[in-house]
């Protein structure tokens, strides 16, 4: 059965949908009208308790590394970039051929991109980790103010640390 609830974040509402205990997409205030889980599952909020826990943490600078069980549909590579995503530590950034480097193929940088732009769960999987590679905020699915925010956090956290 999936589930969805919605959660209030410091950057707004946040749509989450899963099924059976797992996360499957997590969508920001820009993107739920697009996402409609109405049509295939119900509101719910317990299945997420632990999803809700674990924000409530990371936007409280507690929480640097997430622990939520994860369903994440998505080709090979796709897969392969959201895993390495899951290294770029708090507080740090990369960019898209720092990716494409680290996973051998130094020339798919583009290929990286596209598949950062589908991780279904930003946050989560910290796709606003990810960099121009002039340092640059480049683009990113919640809007670059988001992008900005959740840096900007990751990065007072760390100095207040």
């Amino acid at each position: 059965m999936r589930t969805f609830c919605y959660y209030n974040s410091p950057i707004g509402t946040l749509l989450l949908v899963g099924s059976h205990g797992r996360l499957e997409q997590l969508h920001f205030p820009n993107s739920i009208d697009k996402a409609n889980p109405e049509q295939d599952a119900q509101e719910d909020d317990t299945p997420f308790a632990r999803v809700i826990l674990e924000l409530d943490e990371y936007f409280a600078g507690k929480r640097r590394v997430f622990t939520i069980p994860l369903t994440l549909k998505g080709t090979e590579f796709q897969q392969q970039v959201w895993h390495e995503l899951t290294k770029i530590g708090y507080g740090h950034t990369a960019s898209y051929s720092d990716i494409a480097r680290r996973l051998g193929k130094p020339k798919a940088y583009r290929a990286v991109g596209l598949a950062n732009g589908r991780n279904p769960v930003p946050i989560i999987i910290p796709c606003h980790r990810i960099i121009g590679k002039d340092g640059s905020l480049a683009g990113f699915g919640g809007g670059v103010e988001i992008k900005k925010q959740l840096l900007d956090l990751e990065n007072q956290a760390e100095t207040n640390r």
